[in-house]
């Protein structure tokens, strides 16, 4: 059985830009929770890309003002 070489290129690149927006809505979700809940966000807060696509973007103090809240939680 012969395969068309175009049909299978382009279910290829259809399966990549569908992982490619999968990954993507991953990564909106992930923000969006952390940007919603401080206990999320002190779940991953070893990853500081939260943090650092906020000061990127030009929004500062967020990482102040929850290290400020999980401290005055834990007392």
């Amino acid at each position: 059985r012969k395969r068309n070489p175009a049909a299978m290129r382009r279910r290829l690149v259809l399966g990549l830009v569908a992982l490619e927006a999968a990954g993507l809505a991953g990564a909106l979700l992930l923000y969006r929770a952390m940007d919603r809940s401080r206990v999320t966000a002190n779940r991953f807060s070893s990853f500081s890309v939260y943090y650092k696509s906020n000061e990127w973007s030009g929004i500062h103090g967020i990482r102040e003002n929850d290290q400020m809240a999980w401290l005055s939680s834990k007392n």
